[in-house]
């Protein structure tokens, strides 16, 4: 597995405490450069107190993992680890909070104004929601992954690894059926659209 680029921030004993264990760390430590785009900021809960390092954790759009007593942790971060801690419980909560974005990364997609969640099985918008079949999950994902319109025959041999030749209406039902679902809840009749090229959202 790829390690993960970590970058630590904190008092100099900190991070000098996590160069000497560096070894032990099932991550790549990141200590010195700022311009680094690392995948996970570590930090101690201190830093939040300098300017300079504050504006450069709020500048990043990486995993924040908050160190610090208990009584000083606030929780608008992705994880919090309290202090005193085992090398052990550091490396998990790295790699957990990782798995864990990742995860939820992989599962929801942004498709036009609505929100896929693959794992639910739900297409949403505001507080309405339509459960969707995984035939209509892949459906949604190979739209959203091509920009053109795309023929029958690219849908049923990606979708359904059928031949072109393959004399079926698969397609036109799958997409009439989740048309419907679409304009009965949402009242939206342009979600996927087609012309002479095909069909696209």
């Amino acid at each position: 597995m790829h390690k993960l680029n970590v970058k630590i921030l904190g008092p100099s004993s900190f991070v000098s405490t996590l160069k000497e264990l560096k070894l032990y760390l099932k991550f790549t430590p990141l200590f010195d450069d700022l311009n680094e785009n690392p995948s996970t900021i570590l930090f101690h809960v201190n830093i939040l107190q300098d300017k300079n390092q504050k504006k450069y954790l709020d500048s990043k759009n990486s995993i924040k993992i908050c160190l610090g007593k208990k009584e000083d942790l606030i929780g608008n971060f992705d994880a919090n680890l309290e202090l005193p801690t085992t090398l052990r419980e550091i490396n998990t909560i790295v790699e957990n909070t990782a798995a864990k974005k990742k995860f939820y990364k992989n599962s929801s997609l942004q498709i036009k104004n609505y929100l896929l969640n693959k794992n639910e099985k739900k297409l949403s918008i505001l507080e309405k929601y339509i459960i969707l079949t995984e035939k209509e999950i892949q459906l949604l994902e190979l739209f959203k992954n091509n920009k053109k319109p795309l023929s029958k025959d690219f849908i049923l041999s990606s979708v359904w690894n059928y031949s072109s030749d393959a004399d079926t209406h698969t397609v036109e039902t799958h997409i009439y059926r989740l048309r419907k679902k679409i304009a009965e809840k949402f009242m939206d009749n342009r979600f996927i659209l087609n012309n002479k090229d095909g069909y696209y959202l």
